[in-house]
């Protein structure tokens, strides 16, 4: 996988490292012309599904992961060790709601992800469940950080290799320190067999198949505030909102 270098991270005149924006991360990724990361790219910014969610104002696009800076990518295992050729093919493309009520992400999962031979492994799933739920909710806690403190993971059906799929997540309730979220990672139907119906990429045609469900509770450290942090883990526009009242819509 390569990365575009101009423009990923700067250092002002304070000697802070200013992190793209979201606006700014969607231009960061530049893969290399005919490879299959390049291939990759182009089915998922053509998908109907991803169109969608570009024309749906309440969503915030970016690719979080390259928020990270590059030296640090290395280690990081969402952001670098599990990114790159017959793995997370290309950096997984995010919407996210201002108010972290909601979160999809659209993601290729290549073939040395598995336990089985064809079939990605389990762990990899969870790994992925845990990060997409919690960066759904970090907008609505009062710091927009927090940690995992449960994860309950359903398996539904074995996830097959070398495939599309999409990560959705919904903040459930939240109090305080404290957010539930429940999530699930589904198959991506083909263009061909995706009728958009609604804003939020509801379809009618071939649905989608649920691999795999969650559900986490994740709990912002005491003194939050003031803890340094390397790079901002949520969206620009959802870091500058006000956490949501629990049930209330974006």
């Amino acid at each position: 996988m390569a990365v575009a270098a101009s423009g990923q991270v700067s250092i002002n005149a304070n000697g802070i490292v200013k992190v793209p924006s979201d606006e700014e991360t969607l231009l960061l990724f530049d893969p290399e012309p005919e490879s299959f990361a390049a291939e990759a790219e182009a089915y998922i910014q053509s998908h109907p599904l991803t169109q969608s969610l570009y024309d749906n104002p309440k969503f915030l696009p970016s690719r979080p992961h390259l928020k990270i800076p590059p030296a640090l990518r290395p280690l990081n295992l969402t952001g670098g060790t599990l990114l790159g050729e017959r793995k997370v093919e290309v950096p997984p493309l995010a919407f996210t709601t201002r108010d972290g009520s909601e979160y999809v992400t659209i993601q290729y999962l290549g073939s040395a992800l598995c336990g089985h031979p064809g079939i990605i492994h389990g762990g990899l799933l969870a790994t992925l469940l845990d990060e997409g739920l919690a960066r759904c909710c970090f907008p609505a806690l009062p710091n927009k950080v927090g940690v995992t403190a449960s994860l309950k993971i359903d398996y539904r059906v074995p996830c097959r290799a070398e495939q599309y799929v999409v990560l959705r997540a919904e903040t459930q309730k939240v109090e305080g320190r404290k957010a539930w979220v429940k999530g699930w990672i589904e198959t991506l139907p083909a263009p061909e067999e995706w009728e958009v119906e609604g804003l939020n990429g509801e379809k009618k045609g071939k649905d989608p198949v649920r691999l795999v469900e969650a559900e986490a509770l994740f709990v912002e450290p005491k003194g939050a505030a003031t803890m340094l942090r390397a790079y901002s883990s949520q969206s620009d526009s959802a870091a500058n909102s006000k956490p949501p009242s629990p049930g209330k819509e974006a």
